[in-house]
């Protein structure tokens, strides 16, 4: 009785589908191959963020072009972040079991068959439709991009590739109007979607040949649907919260709903996943202090970033193309120093380089709320708090993923990015919270005046709390000693 080939075999293809492909021999012998793959997951980290953040100019066209209210053109903006955020753990869990390279590379042609249906959508329901695979593709890359590094790198050059990718995300998510803005202006708003397409598939190609096949995959099990059903509903509504609650009132029905089923459905999934016998997030994560501190350090973090993201426009009172200018003070100074940050750390730990960015951006934060009238200190403290967060934002990314065992490297990766979706629009909700609480719709400049200066307050206050939170990390060697286990 003849055995059948694999061509017979129905299930072959599927199995040929789900391998990942090794690495040429040529690529895979280099010295330098492991900034190859840093260079591939910057790609994909910035394409990622930039998608969360160049659609906001283009609010006004499509309110235009649609004939739509704007409250229905922020879902388009709204539902690619909300999706992203409730679905990284679920991915990173995923990438765990079958592979982070394959889910990486997989999530590039998912971002890229997105990109495209939203180029072509004839109406905002089906672009909102379309952005959902578009958010999804992006967190099949996101909630693998720091596991894949931390895989690859030589454990005394770690934070210097995670500060790198830090910094891709974060100039990506900053640029994002900048670009956006030019694109438009050059060919409409359908371009900042097809221009993802020529990109996607650059980075397709790049993650096939340049990504390493996974190691130190954990046990594949069946996935752990019940905890995503109540991860879903504790994360969206709480999303949403922030998202909206400046639009409908802090203290609406709607609102305060929206609370209360995220602290719910919070309890019931940590519940839930305290008796998976698979749980999709290990809740002994949480009790690894590192792992912890990390997650709420890079909250806080992009808190302070994205407050004063929001603010400083309001303050300017500039054309567009102008504040925009203005601002890329901050994320070109986070960009320049990110990687030099991540050597500093590989010497000296974490600790004591995210204490002191974190210091410097406390300091920048408190001189722009008391010196913001003279133009030059302005550009200059602004860069100081882009030195600050690009000291602070790579090592705590790092020490965080570094912290969880590497077969848990896909779940901490995507919770670490959630948590930072999660402080940008808490950055975003309560900065803007208190300066409309300040201003209440004056126009006279000293009102304006403070409403910017308590606003800052808020934000130094926060930079100055994540500062004193990098006491709890664990001692501060370097990261390549940072090798932790869940008892």
């Amino acid at each position: 009785m003849g055995t059948s080939s694999s061509s017979d075999n129905p299930s072959s293809g599927w199995r040929r589908f789900l391998q990942e492909p090794a690495r040429p021999t040529t690529i895979r012998n280099r010295a330098d191959a492991h900034w190859f793959v840093v260079a591939t997951v910057c790609l994909g980290a910035f394409m990622g963020q930039l998608d969360a953040s160049i659609v906001t100019v283009a609010f006004p066209t499509l309110k235009h072009e649609f004939h739509s209210s704007i409250g229905a053109v922020q879902w388009i903006g709204l539902t690619y972040l909300l999706v992203l955020a409730v679905s990284l753990p679920m991915v990173g869990r995923m990438a765990d079991m079958i592979g982070r390279k394959l889910l990486y590379t997989n999530g590039f042609v998912l971002f890229i068959i997105g990109s495209a249906l939203c180029g072509f959508a004839p109406s905002l329901g089906l672009l909102d439709a379309f952005r959902v695979l578009q958010a999804l593709g992006a967190a099949m890359m996101q909630a693998n991009s720091v596991a894949i590094i931390v895989a690859a790198m030589p454990p005394n050059q770690l934070g210097r590739g995670v500060g790198v990718q830090g910094a891709a995300q974060a100039v990506g998510l900053a640029l994002g109007p900048v670009i956006g803005g030019l694109l438009i202006a050059i060919g409409g708003w359908r371009l900042i979607f097809f221009v993802n397409v020529p990109v996607g598939i650059v980075g397709t190609v790049l993650a096939r040949y340049l990504i390493p096949r996974s190691r130190d995959l954990s046990r594949r099990a069946a996935f752990d649907w019940g905890g995503f059903a109540t991860l879903v509903p504790a994360v969206g509504p709480l999303f949403l919260a922030l998202s909206l609650g400046n639009g409908f009132g802090w203290g609406s029905p709607f609102i305060l709903g929206m609370f209360a089923t995220s602290a719910l459905f919070c309890m019931l999934f940590a519940w839930r996943e305290r008796r998976a016998a698979a749980p999709m997030v290990q809740m002994a994560l949480l009790r690894v202090k590192s792992f912890s501190v990390g997650i709420t350090s890079a909250l806080f973090m992009y808190i302070a970033l994205f407050g004063t993201l929001f603010i400083v426009p309001f303050f300017l009172h500039a054309t567009p193309s102008s504040t925009g200018l203005t601002l890329l003070t901050m994320p070109a100074a986070l960009g320049i120093v990110a990687p030099y940050a991540g050597r500093l750390a590989d010497r000296w730990g974490a600790r004591p380089v995210v204490a002191a960015g974190m210091t410097l951006a406390t300091l920048a934060l408190l001189g722009l709320a008391l010196f913001h009238s003279a133009t030059v200190s302005f550009l200059l403290l602004l860069a100081l708090l882009g030195v600050g967060l690009g000291l602070s934002v790579s090592p705590n990314n790092a020490a965080t993923v570094g912290a969880a065992p590497k077969v848990h490297a896909g779940v901490a990766s995507g919770v670490l990015n959630m948590s930072r979706g999660l402080g940008t629009a808490m950055g975003l909700s309560l900065t803007g919270l208190i300066y409309e609480h300040v201003v209440r719709a004056s126009t006279d400049p000293v009102v304006i005046g403070q409403g910017f200066t308590v606003s800052l307050w808020f934000l130094a206050a926060t930079a100055l709390l994540t500062a004193g939170l990098t006491l709890f990390l664990d001692r501060g060697g370097p990261l390549a000693d940072r090798v932790l286990t869940l008892a």
